[in-house]
């Protein structure tokens, strides 16, 4: 195979509070889904790498790695208030569940399998969905996420002597925890298209943040407004992704594919189909093929649809991955919808939405490339408001950023 799958029963750990949005159930749903699909046939899946401290220190403090473990084992003497305010511990979106620091410790460890299997050559692609814990920082966990499995992948790959290494996140909420860790290192772009940080948490990803001293340029953030839909998505995508890592020219790219950019997520308010994307996902693939010799690691993230979204999201990535891509008109067989319909009754009512029967929703993903027109009409069913307020995020990120790397952001040949 051209991919490793990375799995393991144990991401099933990773289990916050049956309250909290982010249940594992959806990993196990999707790998119900991919395999009885067909996706998965003929696939031996990959274990994670064991993980310790010297590997967690490259980008988190001992001191923080040491609370995660002690509170995770009941042997904290830290009290609540005191260990959310040093370390982002028992709040809301963060609580205290047995075992958090193996479990955050097993999706590092997935990730990195994932990063060795594509640079030792064994593979040109490889997936872990239980990846992408993209929020969380140095010394601090944030927005449901301990350990940064993506930050450090990327810090390993540095260590093989990789030194052009693109990051690309398409979750609804901007990539801070990563552009945080490598904002100052000309080495690491980071690229997040996100709903527009005026209206969702962690409210940075303006497209002004572009790096710092010699790394001016590596931070690109798209910002985009709530409602926006398949075509403007992927119009504002393909207005800006192409053009900056087509400057970069990456020796592999990386990406974290959150799926909670969908219509129905019950946290964001992006209006994407599973149809936009499973585009979305065959361009990040396109890329990786064009600039990297198809060098590309995916990992998952955000997605609170857990039963009637992500399952079918990330079937599409393994498949993606897999050059096993699926017609969204494809239906679900039954069995499978039994086993999800009986599964969201463990799931908090708030996040278990009835599934959907086939692998798309009827999307419309027939985008018009951005041409540099600011006045150009919107095709039917985009509303000149939509399309006006696409192009002004399009243009802020392409002149905040392209003018870095000697480019003319108003000329969409650059």
């Amino acid at each position: 195979m051209n991919t490793a799958v990375i799995w393991s029963e144990e991401f099933l750990d990773y289990k916050w509070a049956y309250t909290h949005p982010m249940s594992p159930i959806r990993l196990a749903l999707t790998m119900d889904l991919a395999r009885g699909l067909g996706v998965l046939d003929g696939v031996d899946t990959t274990p994670p790498l064991p993980v310790d401290d010297d590997i967690l220190r490259t980008v988190h403090t001992q001191g923080y790695i040491d609370a995660v473990r002690a509170v995770g084992s009941g042997m904290a003497s830290l009290s609540g208030p005191m260990l959310e305010r040093l370390f982002g511990l028992g709040s809301e979106d963060n609580p205290v569940f047995a075992g958090m620091h193996e479990a955050g410790s097993m999706l590092v460890g997935g990730t990195l399998a994932a990063a060795q299997a594509v640079h030792s050559g064994a593979v040109q692609r490889a997936v872990n969905i239980g990846g992408g814990m993209h929020h969380a920082m140095r010394g601090h966990a944030a927005g449901f996420c301990i350990y940064n499995d993506a930050a450090i992948a990327i810090d390993w790959l540095l260590a093989q002597g990789y030194d052009r290494i693109a990051y690309v996140d398409i979750d609804a909420h901007h990539g801070d925890g990563v552009q945080a860790q490598f904002e100052h290192d000309p080495r690491v772009m980071t690229v997040s298209v996100h709903q527009h940080p005026a209206t969702l948490w962690p409210g940075t990803g303006w497209p002004t943040e572009v790096g710092d001293g010699d790394a001016a340029g590596t931070s690109v953030n798209l910002a985009l407004m709530p409602g926006t839909q398949d075509r403007l998505w992927l119009r504002a995508f393909h207005a800006v992704v192409p053009s900056v890592i087509a400057a970069f020219r990456p020796q592999i790219i990386l990406t974290q594919v959150g799926v909670d950019s969908h219509r129905a997520d019950p946290l964001t308010d992006l209006s994407l189909t599973v149809d936009g994307q499973a585009a979305a996902m065959r361009a990040l693939r396109d890329l990786a093929d064009k600039y990297c010799e198809g060098r590309w690691i995916a990992v998952g993230g955000g997605g609170y649809g857990v039963i009637n979204v992500v399952p079918r999201a990330w079937t599409h990535l393994l498949a993606t991955a897999l050059d096993r891509d699926i017609d969204p008109g494809t239906a679900i067989g039954a069995e499978w919808m039994e086993r999800a319909v009986a599964a969201s009754a463990e799931v908090h009512p708030d996040y278990a939405r009835p599934p959907v029967g086939m692998m798309g929703d009827n999307g419309d993903v027939g985008f018009v490339p951005w041409d540099g027109d600011t006045g150009a009409s919107p095709p039917t069913g985009i509303s000149d408001a939509a399309q006006q307020q696409t192009d002004r995020a399009i243009l802020a990120t392409r002149r905040a950023v392209l003018p870095l790397h000697g480019l003319d952001p108003e000329d969409p040949r650059d």
